[in-house]
C-alpha cells in the first residue's frame, strides 16, 4: 500500500514538472559515433588524362602512383572505396559515354593488393561525367550518423551536364547528410578551377591545384587522414519557420537548415533563470552572390522584443559568414519571470526566439534553390555574471579622482621646471 502511494506521488510529481517546464526540446544526436571513417576516391580517367604535363609524366600515371602510396599509408580504421569515371567506354556516342562511371573498389576495409591492381589497369578513355560520378559516390558511401568524405581528382570540367556537378553538390548538401567533397585539380584551367571550387564550397570541402606528383600524393594522404578528424555526428536537420509561434523547439546541439535569399527563419530555445544561452550561426557561400551581404542572428522575446543581436558581414572575400550571441536569463526576463539562483528548480523556462536573417542577393543567373546552407549551434549553460565594477558614484568619484590627479601632475611638473631653470641659470 505504501509503495503504491509513493508511486502515485512520483507520477504526480513528474506530471507537474512536465506541465511547468513545457514540452521537451529537440536535441541533436549526442551519441558517440560507432561507425568507422568512410572515404571514397573518385578518379577522372577520361581521355585528357593522357596529357604528359606533370613532371614529364602523364596525368594518369601520376594519379596511379599517388593512389598506390595512399593505399599503403591508409589508417587501419578508415574504410576506403574507389570510383572512376570515363574509364571504359571508347566510343563517340556521348549519351553512352556520359553514363561511364564504375566503383572498382567497394567502400570497406581495404585489400591493398586488390586496390592497387584495380588502379594499375586504368587507361584514359572517355568522357567526363563528374556530376553523375559524385551522385553515385554519395550512394556508395551510404547514410549514417558520421561524416563521409569524397576526394575528387580530375583534370577537366564536366563534359556531360546535366547533371551539373555543382548542382549535384548542392543537392547532396541539402539532403542533410554530413558529406564533404574535397577537389583536386590536375590542370591549370580557370573553368575547371571555378567548377571545383563550387563543388567544394557547396559541401564545406576544399579545393587544391596539384602541379606535381609529390603535391598530389601528399594532399590525398592529408585528406584521407582528415576523415578521422571529421568523424563526428552529423548535425540534426531542422526546418525553421517564418514566425516564432510554430518554430521548432531546440535544445543544446548542432543543427543544419537551408535559408533562401533575404529570408528570416525562426527557432525556439527554452532558457531557465540562472542559465545563459549561447548561439552561433554560419552560412556558406556556395554560389555566386553580390559583394555586399551580411548575416544577422537575433534573440527576441515571444512578444517580439529584441534581447540581443550578433551580426557579421563580408565583402566577397570569405566563403563562410558567421554571427554569434550570448544572453543570460538571470539578467533580463523575456516573460517577466523573476531570476533565481537555483537553475535546477522546476520553474517555467523562458522561451527565447532565435532569428536567422541574411542579406544575400544572387548574381544574374544564380540558382535560388535550394537555399543557402545554414549551421546553427545552440548551447545553454549556467550563467556566469560579469564581476562587479567599482562603484564610482555615477561618475562623481571618477571626476574627483581625475581632478586631483591633474592638480598633482601640474604641481609636480611646475616644481621640476623651476628646479631645472634655477640649475640652468647657475651653470
Amino acid at each position: 500500500m505504501i509503495n503504491k502511494k509513493r508511486s502515485a506521488a512520483v507520477l504526480i510529481g513528474l506530471l507537474a514538472a512536465t506541465v511547468m517546464t513545457g514540452p521537451a526540446p529537440a536535441l541533436a544526436d549526442e551519441e558517440t559515433p560507432v561507425e568507422p571513417p568512410k572515404v571514397e576516391l573518385v578518379l577522372d580517367v577520361s581521355g585528357s588524362m593522357r596529357a604528359k604535363d606533370i613532371d614529364g609524366r602523364s596525368r594518369i600515371s601520376v594519379a596511379q602512383q599517388a593512389f598506390n602510396e595512399v593505399v599503403d599509408a591508409l589508417p587501419e580504421e578508415t574504410q576506403l572505396g574507389i570510383r572512376v569515371l570515363g574509364a571504359t567506354y571508347q566510343g563517340k556516342d556521348k549519351k553512352l559515354g556520359c553514363l561511364d562511371t564504375q566503383q572498382i573498389v567497394p567502400v570497406g576495409p581495404v585489400d591493398r593488393v586488390q586496390a592497387k591492381a584495380a588502379v594499375a589497369t586504368l587507361r584514359p578513355t572517355g568522357f567526363t561525367p563528374v556530376g553523375l560520378a559524385l551522385r553515385s559516390a554519395a550512394q556508395d558511401l551510404g547514410t549514417g550518423t558520421t561524416a563521409r568524405r569524397i576526394v575528387l581528382i580530375t583534370d577537366g570540367e564536366d563534359t556531360c551536364a546535366p547533371p551539373d556537378p555543382c548542382e549535384v553538390a548542392r543537392e547532396l548538401a541539402a539532403q542533410g547528410t554530413k558529406l564533404v567533397v574535397d577537389t583536386l585539380g590536375l590542370a591549370p584551367d580557370e573553368k575547371v578551377r571555378r567548377q571545383l571550387l563550387c563543388i567544394a564550397g557547396a559541401t564545406g570541402g576544399t579545393y587544391t591545384a596539384a602541379q606535381s606528383a609529390d603535391e598530389l600524393t601528399s594532399r590525398i594522404k592529408q585528406l584521407v587522414d582528415r576523415a578521422k578528424d571529421t568523424y563526428t555526428a552529423a548535425p540534426a536537420v531542422v526546418a525553421g519557420k517564418s514566425a516564432c509561434d510554430d518554430a521548432p523547439l531546440l535544445g543544446p546541439g548542432v543543427y543544419s537548415d537551408r535559408e533562401a535569399f533575404s529570408e528570416h527563419r525562426w527557432y525556439r530555445v527554452p532558457v531557465r533563470p540562472g542559465q545563459e544561452l549561447r548561439a552561433s550561426v554560419s552560412m556558406a557561400l556556395d554560389r555566386p552572390v553580390n559583394r555586399d551581404y551580411g548575416v544577422l542572428l537575433r534573440a527576441t522575446a515571444t512578444d517580439g522584443r529584441e534581447l540581443v543581436r550578433g551580426v557579421d558581414a563580408g565583402s566577397g572575400r570569405t566563403d563562410v559568414v558567421s554571427a554569434g550571441l550570448r544572453w543570460s536569463a538571470s539578467e533580463k526576463q523575456a516573460d517577466g519571470v523573476p531570476p533565481t539562483s537555483n537553475a535546477t528548480t522546476a520553474v517555467p523556462a523562458t522561451t527565447v526566439c532565435l532569428v536567422v536573417s541574411n542579406a544575400f542577393a544572387p548574381r544574374p543567373g544564380t540558382q535560388a534553390t535550394p537555399g543557402m546552407p545554414v549551421e546553427l549551434t545552440v548551447d545553454v549553460v549556467a550563467s556566469s555574471p560579469a564581476p562587479a565594477a567599482p562603484d564610482l558614484g555615477r561618475g562623481w568619484v571618477l571626476l574627483v579622482l581625475l581632478t586631483v590627479a591633474g592638480l598633482l601632475t601640474g604641481l609636480v611638473t611646475g616644481l621640476l621646471t623651476r628646479w631645472w631653470v634655477a640649475t640652468w641659470r647657475e651653470n
